[in-house]
């Protein structure tokens, strides 16, 4: 196989998926820049969001492999001063405009309407990140990926909105967060896919010597994180799941396509 223009999200939650790659160099970027490269044709495959190809079923999706989660996701959640019902604007993230159409989802569910600030916002003393200590109660934020991580291990008594409990809670599926994605006009799909599957599997079988490689954070904890929070299949209930994520974005009139074929490889 030639090399492959490959693209990874930079957060932890995507190491069981990339490391040990050797066929190429791989860019590492936020969610939202990778989809753009994968729009543009500068990548030939990358794990990105989710809600990518809800908009833009054209390409084609590595089947059995995902980062998904089936209950509490920990590293995507709205930290939140008082009562969840009570707040009244939350600021977002976009890097992750799934993580972002998400909460649009959930919070349509449950009867909410804060003012959703995009982009994020110059941080003020109330919403300084990573400590929130003095989030005002009718302010919130969506954090997601390491950030996530780091503001729950410092701020573990602080409340937060889990946004994969929340969606178990409502669609009794998983939710499907990431998934590869290959363009329509490359070539040797079946030998990627083949590739990613089996770097995804041996990098599961050795999952204790892949978080005691991780530097930023604790071995211990990334053994919890992988095995507890994280799945990484793509089998019929996370198929399931995205199309209910779907329907639920059609519903809130959230920017998908009408239709939804997988194109599985």
């Amino acid at each position: 196989m030639k090399p492959v223009r490959i693209g990874c999200v930079k957060y932890l939650n995507a190491r069981p998926l990339i490391h040990g790659w050797s066929r190429g160099t791989v860019d590492f970027d936020d969610p939202a820049a990778l989809c753009r490269k994968l729009d543009r044709g500068d990548l030939d495959v990358a794990l990105v969001s989710s809600l990518e190809f809800l908009r833009r079923p054209v390409y084609r999706i590595v089947d059995g492999v995902s980062i998904s989660s089936r209950g509490e996701v920990y590293s995507v959640i709205v930290a939140h001063g008082g009562e969840l019902a009570r707040v009244k604007q939350i600021e977002l993230d976009p890097a992750s405009e799934t993580s972002v159409a998400l909460l649009r989802c959930l919070l349509a569910q449950r009867g909410l309407s804060p003012r959703l600030l995009e982009g994020r916002a110059p941080a003020t003393p109330q919403m300084d990140i990573p400590g929130l200590a003095g989030i005002r109660p009718c302010a919130a934020r969506l954090l997601i990926g390491d950030q996530a991580i780091r503001f729950r291990q410092q701020n573990p008594a602080h409340p937060v909105w889990d946004l994969g409990e929340e969606w178990n809670n409502v669609a009794h599926l998983p939710f499907v967060f990431a998934l590869w994605l290959i363009r329509p006009e490359v070539g040797d799909t079946e030998e990627i896919s083949d590739a990613l599957r089996q770097l995804r599997n041996r990098n599961l079988q050795n999952l204790d010597d892949l978080a005691s490689s991780q530097t930023r954070i604790s071995a211990e904890f990334c053994r919890k994180y992988y095995r507890e929070h994280l799945f990484f299949d793509f089998g019929e209930r996370e198929k399931a799941g995205l199309r209910e994520f779907h329907r639920h974005c059609l519903l809130n009139k959230i920017d998908v396509a009408s239709e939804m074929p997988l194109n599985l490889v």
